[in-house]
């Protein structure tokens, strides 16, 4: 099983990705239910070891936070690949981010070779026209979505068809709610 953690984007906010995806020839736009917040991709993953890996991460305790997504970037510099939607700057979510990371290597899985740069993929590219990609980086420079509250994080699998990759939630991992805290 292909594995990794994710926040879900909730619908309004999803809404708001959907409208500002189009204009860029090569760019193959991701669907509705393509779009979340990795955390930490993990990879292939065998029964027993994906069985450690839900223990480890039910064991995460934190709090709901709010989350709100910021600008757009792109990845691959002159040989764009992606474009993305950022977040706006969250310790919260920093820190959710370590603690998932921590706890897929203390159960015997590779350190992420990558950073952790929190976004939204919005559209993969094959030999974009590049006019045509900094053109809409431009023009949704300043895309905000609405704050919206992350209550879970999820551990989803991924299945790569000719169309794209197809995402299911396998877990949800509650976060604490705002109630919660006020009871301690």
């Amino acid at each position: 099983m292909r594995l990794f953690v994710a926040l879900a984007i909730p619908d309004a906010v999803a809404q708001s990705l959907l409208l500002i995806q189009g204009g860029v020839p090569g760019a193959r736009w991701q669907t509705r239910d393509q779009l979340h917040l990795t955390l930490r991709f993990i990879g292939e993953v065998e029964g027993r070891d994906a069985a450690m890996l839900d223990d480890a991460l039910a064991a995460i305790h934190l709090p709901a936070f709010d989350l709100q997504l910021h600008a757009v970037g792109q990845f691959g510099g002159r040989q764009m690949h992606s474009l993305w939607a950022g977040v706006r700057k969250n310790e919260t979510l920093e820190h959710l981010q370590r603690k998932v990371d921590t706890a897929i290597r203390r159960v015997g899985q590779p350190q992420d070779a990558h950073k952790f740069t929190p976004h939204v993929t919005l559209a993969r590219l094959r030999h974009p026209e590049q006019g045509k990609a900094l053109e809409w980086l431009t023009q949704h420079a300043l895309y905000t979505s609405a704050e919206f509250t992350v209550r879970t994080f999820s551990l989803y699998s991924s299945k790569l068809t000719s169309d794209g990759s197809i995402y299911r939630v396998e877990q949800d991992y509650p976060l604490e709610s705002y109630d919660d805290e006020a009871d301690d």
